[in-house]
């Protein structure tokens, strides 16, 4: 799959994977205003990374972005080829809502309909931990 940013400066492209999460973190509603949509990934290639920013959000990831449009490109999980992507970075993608994480820290302005496995923040950093 290959995407880019709103700017067009940042390009990415990233094995195709149509599994969609919604992270409820506070971190990721801090981020963009409600639940982060991402697209897990092993390992990304992209093109002008001079442009790309980044910023160290917790002991264990960065959040990356766009240094010109400010457009979110990712989540790296520090000492692994973990990427949780934004998925508004695909065009055209039929994306499939698959689990939900940090339920526990969901907003109270949002509801989700989909049925969808849901972690806490517990269990997912249990998840992570283990992987």
């Amino acid at each position: 799959m290959k995407g880019q940013c709103l700017c067009q400066a940042v390009a990415i492209e990233v094995a195709s994977n149509d599994e969609l999460h919604a992270c409820h973190c506070n971190h990721c509603r801090k981020w963009g205003g409600s639940a982060g949509f991402t697209v897990q990934a092993q390992g990304i290639t992209t093109d002008n990374a001079q442009e790309i920013g980044t910023y160290q959000s917790s002991d264990w990831g960065t959040r990356n972005f766009c240094k010109i449009c400010g457009t979110h490109l990712y989540f790296h999980q520090l000492g692994t080829d973990n990427y949780y992507l934004s998925a508004g970075l695909f065009d055209d993608v039929n994306f499939k809502l698959t689990s939900q994480i940090f339920i526990d820290k969901k907003a109270c302005y949002y509801e989700l309909a989909n049925d969808t496995p849901k972690l806490t923040e517990a269990e997912f950093l249990e998840m992570v931990a283990n992987s």
